[in-house]
Protein backbone atom coordinates (compact mmCIF):
# COMPACT_ATOMS: atom_id res chain seq x y z
CA UNK A 1 0.00 0.00 0.00
CA UNK A 2 1.22 3.49 -0.83
CA UNK A 3 0.04 6.58 1.01
CA UNK A 4 -0.68 9.22 -1.64
CA UNK A 5 -4.32 9.37 -0.54
CA UNK A 6 -3.70 8.54 3.10
CA UNK A 7 -6.04 10.42 5.41
CA UNK A 8 -8.74 10.86 2.76
CA UNK A 9 -12.10 9.19 2.39
CA UNK A 10 -13.51 8.25 -1.00
CA UNK A 11 -17.13 7.38 -1.74
CA UNK A 12 -17.52 5.22 -4.85
CA UNK A 13 -21.02 4.49 -6.14
CA UNK A 14 -21.70 1.30 -8.05
CA UNK A 15 -18.57 -0.13 -6.43
CA UNK A 16 -19.60 -3.76 -6.07
CA UNK A 17 -18.51 -4.81 -9.57
CA UNK A 18 -16.84 -3.70 -12.79
CA UNK A 19 -15.27 -0.26 -13.03
CA UNK A 20 -16.53 0.76 -9.59
CA UNK A 21 -14.97 -2.25 -7.89
CA UNK A 22 -11.66 -1.72 -9.68
CA UNK A 23 -11.73 1.95 -8.69
CA UNK A 24 -12.43 1.19 -5.03
CA UNK A 25 -9.53 -1.27 -4.89
CA UNK A 26 -7.17 1.15 -6.63
CA UNK A 27 -8.10 4.05 -4.34
CA UNK A 28 -7.56 1.87 -1.27
CA UNK A 29 -4.18 0.85 -2.64
CA UNK A 30 -3.18 4.53 -2.50
CA UNK A 31 -4.23 4.76 1.14
CA UNK A 32 -7.78 6.10 0.91
CA UNK A 33 -10.50 4.92 3.25
CA UNK A 34 -13.03 3.70 0.68
CA UNK A 35 -16.78 3.70 1.16
CA UNK A 36 -18.02 0.99 -1.17
CA UNK A 37 -21.59 1.76 -2.19
CA UNK A 38 -24.03 -0.43 -4.06
CA UNK A 39 -27.24 -2.41 -3.86
CA UNK A 40 -25.82 -5.93 -3.43
CA UNK A 41 -24.56 -6.43 0.13
CA UNK A 42 -22.92 -9.78 -0.64
CA UNK A 43 -20.85 -8.38 -3.49
CA UNK A 44 -20.15 -5.20 -1.55
CA UNK A 45 -18.82 -7.04 1.48
CA UNK A 46 -16.70 -9.15 -0.85
CA UNK A 47 -15.03 -6.00 -2.19
CA UNK A 48 -14.51 -4.70 1.34
CA UNK A 49 -12.97 -8.01 2.40
CA UNK A 50 -10.61 -7.94 -0.58
CA UNK A 51 -9.47 -4.41 0.24
CA UNK A 52 -8.94 -5.18 3.91
CA UNK A 53 -7.06 -8.39 3.12
CA UNK A 54 -4.58 -6.27 1.15
CA UNK A 55 -4.11 -3.92 4.12
CA UNK A 56 -6.56 -1.22 3.04
CA UNK A 57 -9.51 0.47 4.70
CA UNK A 58 -13.06 0.02 3.43
CA UNK A 59 -16.68 -0.04 4.53
CA UNK A 60 -19.78 -1.10 2.63
CA UNK A 61 -22.71 1.33 2.47
CA UNK A 62 -25.86 -0.21 1.02
CA UNK A 63 -27.93 2.10 -1.09
CA UNK A 64 -30.22 2.09 -4.09
CA UNK A 65 -29.82 5.42 -5.84
CA UNK A 66 -33.21 6.20 -7.33
CA UNK A 67 -34.02 9.80 -6.40
CA UNK A 68 -32.80 12.91 -4.60
CA UNK A 69 -33.74 11.54 -1.19
CA UNK A 70 -31.76 8.31 -1.60
CA UNK A 71 -28.73 10.20 -2.91
CA UNK A 72 -28.76 12.66 -0.03
CA UNK A 73 -29.27 9.81 2.45
CA UNK A 74 -26.20 8.00 1.12
CA UNK A 75 -24.10 11.17 1.30
CA UNK A 76 -25.21 11.86 4.86
CA UNK A 77 -24.50 8.31 5.95
CA UNK A 78 -21.05 8.53 4.36
CA UNK A 79 -20.32 11.68 6.36
CA UNK A 80 -21.68 10.08 9.51
CA UNK A 81 -19.50 6.99 9.10
CA UNK A 82 -16.29 8.69 7.97
CA UNK A 83 -16.57 12.25 9.22
CA UNK A 84 -16.11 13.71 5.76
CA UNK A 85 -15.87 12.72 2.10
CA UNK A 86 -12.84 13.99 0.20
CA UNK A 87 -13.31 12.13 -3.07
CA UNK A 88 -16.62 11.31 -4.76
CA UNK A 89 -16.72 8.93 -7.72
CA UNK A 90 -20.10 8.99 -9.47
CA UNK A 91 -19.87 5.62 -11.18
CA UNK A 92 -23.26 3.96 -10.64
CA UNK A 93 -25.31 3.83 -13.79
CA UNK A 94 -27.44 1.75 -16.13
CA UNK A 95 -26.95 1.47 -19.86
CA UNK A 96 -30.01 0.22 -21.75
CA UNK A 97 -29.88 0.28 -25.54
CA UNK A 98 -32.83 0.20 -27.90
CA UNK A 99 -35.08 2.13 -30.28
CA UNK A 100 -36.44 5.45 -29.05
CA UNK A 101 -40.01 4.52 -29.97
CA UNK A 102 -39.86 1.45 -27.72
CA UNK A 103 -38.69 3.37 -24.62
CA UNK A 104 -41.31 3.58 -21.90
CA UNK A 105 -41.62 6.52 -19.55
CA UNK A 106 -40.70 4.27 -16.62
CA UNK A 107 -37.49 3.25 -18.39
CA UNK A 108 -36.71 6.88 -19.16
CA UNK A 109 -37.26 7.89 -15.53
CA UNK A 110 -35.12 5.01 -14.23
CA UNK A 111 -32.15 5.92 -16.44
CA UNK A 112 -32.24 9.63 -15.70
CA UNK A 113 -32.83 9.04 -11.99
CA UNK A 114 -29.69 6.93 -11.59
CA UNK A 115 -27.45 8.46 -14.26
CA UNK A 116 -28.27 12.13 -13.68
CA UNK A 117 -30.39 12.81 -10.61
CA UNK A 118 -28.33 10.70 -8.18
CA UNK A 119 -24.98 12.30 -9.08
CA UNK A 120 -26.60 15.74 -9.01
CA UNK A 121 -27.83 15.41 -5.45
CA UNK A 122 -24.73 13.59 -4.21
CA UNK A 123 -22.76 16.61 -5.39
CA UNK A 124 -25.33 18.96 -3.89
CA UNK A 125 -24.83 17.28 -0.52
CA UNK A 126 -21.04 16.76 -0.58
CA UNK A 127 -19.47 19.51 -2.70
CA UNK A 128 -20.35 22.40 -0.33
CA UNK A 129 -18.52 20.62 2.50
CA UNK A 130 -15.49 20.08 0.27
CA UNK A 131 -15.59 23.74 -0.74
CA UNK A 132 -15.75 24.82 2.91
CA UNK A 133 -12.56 22.83 3.54
CA UNK A 134 -10.98 24.23 0.38
CA UNK A 135 -10.19 20.82 -1.07
CA UNK A 136 -11.89 17.87 -2.76
CA UNK A 137 -12.20 15.85 -5.95
CA UNK A 138 -15.28 14.68 -7.81
CA UNK A 139 -14.95 12.29 -10.72
CA UNK A 140 -17.94 11.46 -12.92
CA UNK A 141 -17.99 8.37 -15.12
CA UNK A 142 -19.58 9.16 -18.47
CA UNK A 143 -19.25 7.26 -21.76
CA UNK A 144 -18.14 7.69 -25.35
CA UNK A 145 -21.85 7.28 -26.22
CA UNK A 146 -22.32 10.83 -24.91
CA UNK A 147 -20.07 12.08 -27.73
CA UNK A 148 -21.36 10.06 -30.69
CA UNK A 149 -24.72 9.82 -32.41
CA UNK A 150 -25.54 6.13 -32.51
CA UNK A 151 -28.76 4.26 -33.16
CA UNK A 152 -30.19 2.71 -30.03
CA UNK A 153 -28.19 4.89 -27.64
CA UNK A 154 -30.46 7.93 -27.37
CA UNK A 155 -31.55 7.32 -23.79
CA UNK A 156 -28.24 6.18 -22.32
CA UNK A 157 -26.11 8.58 -24.35
CA UNK A 158 -28.24 11.61 -23.55
CA UNK A 159 -28.19 10.87 -19.82
CA UNK A 160 -24.41 10.72 -19.84
CA UNK A 161 -24.21 13.82 -22.03
CA UNK A 162 -26.05 15.59 -19.22
CA UNK A 163 -23.41 14.36 -16.78
CA UNK A 164 -20.69 15.64 -19.10
CA UNK A 165 -22.20 19.13 -19.01
CA UNK A 166 -22.64 18.90 -15.24
CA UNK A 167 -18.94 18.09 -14.93
CA UNK A 168 -18.07 21.40 -16.57
CA UNK A 169 -20.74 23.38 -14.72
CA UNK A 170 -19.64 22.00 -11.36
CA UNK A 171 -16.00 22.73 -12.19
CA UNK A 172 -16.96 26.36 -12.75
CA UNK A 173 -19.09 26.44 -9.60
CA UNK A 174 -16.83 24.69 -7.11
CA UNK A 175 -13.36 24.91 -8.68
CA UNK A 176 -12.65 28.42 -7.37
CA UNK A 177 -13.15 27.02 -3.85
CA UNK A 178 -10.70 24.15 -4.26
CA UNK A 179 -12.93 21.35 -5.52
CA UNK A 180 -11.76 19.72 -8.73
CA UNK A 181 -14.54 18.20 -10.84
CA UNK A 182 -13.58 16.06 -13.83
CA UNK A 183 -14.87 13.05 -15.72
CA UNK A 184 -13.63 9.88 -17.35
CA UNK A 185 -15.32 8.75 -20.56
CA UNK A 186 -14.86 4.99 -21.06
CA UNK A 187 -15.18 3.25 -24.37
CA UNK A 188 -15.86 -0.47 -24.89
CA UNK A 189 -14.89 -2.06 -21.60
CA UNK A 190 -15.04 -5.70 -20.58
CA UNK A 191 -16.99 -6.01 -17.32
CA UNK A 192 -19.58 -8.38 -15.92
CA UNK A 193 -22.31 -6.22 -17.40
CA UNK A 194 -20.94 -5.86 -20.92
CA UNK A 195 -19.65 -9.34 -21.68
CA UNK A 196 -21.82 -11.72 -19.72
CA UNK A 197 -23.30 -13.48 -22.76
CA UNK A 198 -21.85 -14.67 -26.09
CA UNK A 199 -23.88 -12.08 -28.00
CA UNK A 200 -22.75 -9.26 -25.73
CA UNK A 201 -19.14 -10.35 -26.05
CA UNK A 202 -19.39 -10.29 -29.85
CA UNK A 203 -20.93 -6.80 -29.80
CA UNK A 204 -18.23 -5.56 -27.43
CA UNK A 205 -15.42 -6.89 -29.60
CA UNK A 206 -16.96 -5.47 -32.77
CA UNK A 207 -17.30 -2.02 -31.22
CA UNK A 208 -13.76 -2.09 -29.88
CA UNK A 209 -12.31 -3.25 -33.20
CA UNK A 210 -13.15 0.13 -34.75
CA UNK A 211 -10.71 1.95 -32.45
CA UNK A 212 -6.90 2.20 -32.67
CA UNK A 213 -6.42 -0.09 -29.66
CA UNK A 214 -8.42 -2.77 -31.44
CA UNK A 215 -9.62 -4.35 -28.23
CA UNK A 216 -11.94 -3.68 -25.29
CA UNK A 217 -10.49 -2.01 -22.23
CA UNK A 218 -10.42 -3.51 -18.77
CA UNK A 219 -12.09 -2.17 -15.65
CA UNK A 220 -8.63 -1.64 -14.17
CA UNK A 221 -7.57 0.55 -17.10
CA UNK A 222 -10.58 2.80 -16.63
CA UNK A 223 -10.02 2.86 -12.87
CA UNK A 224 -6.43 4.03 -13.29
CA UNK A 225 -7.66 7.20 -15.01
CA UNK A 226 -10.32 7.80 -12.36
CA UNK A 227 -7.79 7.41 -9.57
CA UNK A 228 -5.34 9.77 -11.28
CA UNK A 229 -8.02 12.48 -11.29
CA UNK A 230 -8.42 11.96 -7.54
CA UNK A 231 -4.74 12.65 -6.84
CA UNK A 232 -2.67 15.81 -6.66
CA UNK A 233 -1.09 14.83 -9.97
CA UNK A 234 -4.28 16.12 -11.58
CA UNK A 235 -4.19 19.32 -9.54
CA UNK A 236 -4.43 21.61 -12.58
CA UNK A 237 -7.34 19.73 -14.15
CA UNK A 238 -10.83 21.20 -13.84
CA UNK A 239 -13.83 20.33 -16.00
CA UNK A 240 -11.90 17.85 -18.13
CA UNK A 241 -13.57 14.86 -19.73
CA UNK A 242 -10.82 12.31 -20.26
CA UNK A 243 -11.49 9.73 -22.99
CA UNK A 244 -10.30 6.26 -21.98
CA UNK A 245 -11.73 4.47 -24.98
CA UNK A 246 -8.87 2.93 -26.91
CA UNK A 247 -9.02 5.89 -29.29
CA UNK A 248 -12.55 5.07 -30.40
CA UNK A 249 -13.73 8.70 -30.40
CA UNK A 250 -10.53 9.91 -32.07
CA UNK A 251 -11.15 8.20 -35.42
Amino acid sequence: MTSELSGTTALVTGATSGIGRATAIALARLGANVLVSGRDETRGERVVKEIRAAGGQALFLAGELKDAASARALARRAKQEAGQVDVLVNNAGIFPFGPTEQTTEDEFEAVYSLNVKAPYFLVAELAPDMAARGRGAIINVTTMAAELGAAGMSLYGSSKAALTLLTKAWAAEYGPRGVRVNAVSPGPTRTEGTSGTPGAEDDLNALAAAGPAGRPGTAEEIASAIVFLATDGAGFMHGAVVPVDGGRTAV
